[in-house]
């Protein structure tokens, strides 16, 4: 992994988690819409996260710039270079936002506009305190990776000192 590779990796999570917490707010303001543009209730939406496939990096290059035993070496160093074996940084990003397949909560209104012939109209299914559990979680991992960014910004800069000394 490149000097910065952990501050991409961190960034990364951070664009996730952000993007957990609109979903998360989205939900929350929703969470009494009883009609969407396609005709039902508003359906939960989830965030799926999914591995950074990351750029190959520094050990891969100097795989195809040198030949004969320093590329065995190289491969030998690449296999160990991350947890897992990976060659390349680790991350995360957002595969998709998917709706909750759970069906909606019936509720009887018979005076609701979107009331049925039988009187119940149908509410999205959104516990508000899951909705904060989440939000709780994406606040404290966005968190985490701000604390992670700024460890090794001290990190850099400690380094650029000793050099200068």
């Amino acid at each position: 992994m490149n000097l910065f590779g952990m501050m991409e990796a961190s960034g990364s999570a951070m664009e996730a988690e952000r993007m957990r917490a609109e979903v998360v707010a989205a939900n929350m303001a929703n969470a009494e819409t009883t009609r969407t543009a396609s005709g039902g209730p508003y359906h939960r939406q989830e965030v799926v996260f999914a591995a950074n496939q990351g750029d190959p990096g520094f050990l891969d290059s100097m795989a195809t710039a040198t030949s004969g035993g320093a590329a065995s070496t190289l491969q030998s160093l690449e296999a160990s270079a991350l947890p897992g074996g990976a060659s390349i940084a680790p991350g995360v990003r957002v595969a998709a936002v998917v709706e909750d397949p759970t069906p909606p909560l019936k509720r009887y209104d018979p005076g609701h506009p979107d009331a049925g012939p039988d009187g119940y109209v149908a509410y999205p299914n959104i516990n508000p305190v899951t909705e904060m559990v989440d939000l709780m979680g994406a606040t404290r991992a966005y968190g985490l990776n701000g604390a992670a960014v700024e460890a090794e910004k001290g990190m850099i800069t400690s380094a650029i000192d000793i050099a200068k000394s």
